[in-house]
Formats: structure tokens, sequence, C-alpha cells
């Protein structure tokens, strides 16, 4: 592709680099034809900035939407928009987890600066309709085989999972009077923007017997357990009620703040989730990274978990019992 000033009279078919004002306004990437040619002469102008596709060359619109096309094919979940100033946009059809690999990302993006592909972080919640990558063609036009190259490894750089459960149910503990509802109403909101509902309401003292027998006979495709009293130690209640059912702890806290206090598990294939008391707010916590990838059927390991603690330092939130700094 050659850039910059040519005479207007052999600008004929290139493409205009910035926007001009000849009788009225030329936009830039305006493909120059002989009736903007006769209005810019009109108005006075001799030269113009332009660029000017080479054999091979593919236009930035064109090159955007088969670069968009290339990392769909066999993805479901995600629909691109069309192309415009060298753009697509990709969005989520649903709810859900976005997956990135970073590595297909990071070879796109190093084969040409020209062709770039941004994206959300891998394992983000996704809501229908939420944007999760652009593809930008920065120039106006980009060699043949920069983009054979990006669009043969493109496939799979992006992909949607989607919520494998319909239902939960949220078990609380209690220690003396019934605790209100604020805790329940921040869990619904979680579980409905991932397309699930809540079964009946779950109350029970806070003690491994009860707790167990719950457990046990819990209706949900999965279970979250809310204890009234912090969950401290992989003794404590929640997690030894779990195993007195038959079922496994798997992991004991976690290196999210706020969030350190959750326990992942599972009885008879159904996962069970101890919430950190963070979970009765509904602002982000670890728990949230968890539960999302779990509802969505993506195994959540020891070393998933592990892997957390980097960004896993969230923002503080008012009603926090223990703030991290009392004062400066």
């Amino acid at each position: 592709m050659k850039f910059g000033a040519v005479p207007v009279e052999v600008a004929l078919d290139a493409v205009l680099a910035h926007s001009l004002v000849a009788g009225k306004r030329i936009p830039k990437g305006t493909v120059l034809q002989e009736t903007h040619l006769q209005a810019l002469v009109d108005a006075g102008f001799e030269t113009v900035v332009v660029a000017q596709l080479d054999q091979g060359d593919v236009a930035e619109d064109v090159a955007a939407a088969k670069l968009a096309e290339a990392m769909l094919i066999g993805i479901g979940g995600v629909r691109a928009t069309g192309a415009g100033a060298g753009r697509v946009n990709l969005y989520a059809e649903g709810c859900g987890v976005i997956r990135i690999n970073a590595e297909i990302v990071q070879q796109i993006n190093s084969i040409d600066p020209m062709i770039t592909v941004a994206t959300v972080p891998d394992y983000h919640r996704v809501d229908a309709g939420g944007m999760v990558a652009t593809i930008k063609i920065i120039a106006y036009a980009v060699p043949s085989s920069a983009l054979a190259e990006a669009t043969n490894i493109a496939r799979g750089a992006v992909s949607l999972r989607r919520p494998v459960f319909e239902t939960a149910t949220l078990i609380e503990t209690t220690i003396g009077d019934v605790p209100t509802d604020k805790g329940r109403r921040a869990m619904a909101g979680r579980v409905e923007r991932m397309g699930m509902m809540l079964t009946e309401r779950v109350l029970v003292p806070h003690e491994p017997a009860p707790l167990a027998q719950v457990i046990r006979s819990a209706p949900g495709d999965m279970i979250f357990v809310l204890t009234a009293s912090a969950t401290s130690d992989p003794l404590d209640v929640a997690p030894q009620a779990l195993r007195d059912t038959g079922g496994v702890v798997e992991r004991f806290g976690m290196p999210v703040d706020p969030g350190n206090l959750l326990f992942l598990g599972e009885i008879d294939g159904k996962p069970v989730v101890g919430l950190p008391g963070c979970a009765r707010s509904p602002a982000l916590n670890g728990a949230d990274w968890v539960m999302e990838r779990v509802i969505c059927g993506i195994d959540v390991t020891h070393s998933d978990i592990a892997a957390m603690g980097v960004g896993g330092l969230l923002k503080e939130i008012p009603t926090r019992p223990m703030p991290r700094e009392k004062g400066m």
C-alpha cells in the first residue's frame, strides 16, 4: 500500500486519508470517484493525501470481516457485526463465560501491527449482547499474505461457554434469629443473570448434622452454602457437614480478597460451593469467579484457584466486617 499526497487527477479509486470539505464533506475512508475528484478541483485542491492499494492488498473492511469469520468457524453463541472503518466487533448471543485462547490472540497480533484483536479477559462473565472482542485493521489495507496467515490460525481464539445448570439451592445456616434475605437476594441476582433460578429458601441451624441432612436432600442442580458464622477452617461446620454426607471438599480458601473463605466440593457429582460472607453483597468477590465457571460446566481445580491470586485483589466493599485498612 502506498500512502501520501498525490495530485488530485491521479487519485481515482484511492482511499481518502483525511476528511475534506469540497462543496460538502468528503469523509476519510471514502474511495474517491470522478465526482469526488471534480469537487476537489472545483474547491481548489491540487493534491490530496490518500492510500493506494497495491496488487495483493486487502481493503480494511474486507480484511476485518474475513478475520472475524475465521475466528468464529465452528464457534456457537458469538456473532460478528458488519465491518466499518476497518473494525468488526464480536458479541455474545447469550450469557455465560468467555474463553480466550491467549496464545492464538498473541500470534495474530504478532503477524502484522496493522492486524489487531482485542478481547475481554479469559473467563470473563458476559451477558447476552455483551461485547467480547474487537477486530481492528489499523491501516486502510493489509497484505493478503499477512491476512491469510492470521485467518489460518484464528479458529478458537474466542468461545462462549453457556450455563449447564438450571437451578441452585442456597442453604443458609442460622444462629439465633432468622437472617434477613439480603444474602438470598444477592445470590438470586447472580444465578438469574446466568439464566438460572434458586429453589425454595432453606434455613438450617449452624450445626454439622442438620446441615449435612439438607445438603443431602437439596433439590437444586448445584448447591450453595452461606453460613451464619464465617467458615474459618477446613474442619469447620459447613465443610465438615459436606464430608459427613459422603461428599468431598476439593479446596478450602482462595487467594482472592474479598472471597478468601470459600470452599469448593461435590456430592454425587453435584457441585457444592461454600460461600464467603461477602457473597451477601452483590459486589464482585472471589466466589463469583468460581461459581460462574462451575455453572458453565468448566472444571475448577486446585491449580485454577491458586492462579486467581494474580488480579485477585478486588475492590473493597463498604459492608465488609473487617476492612483491610481501618483508616489512613
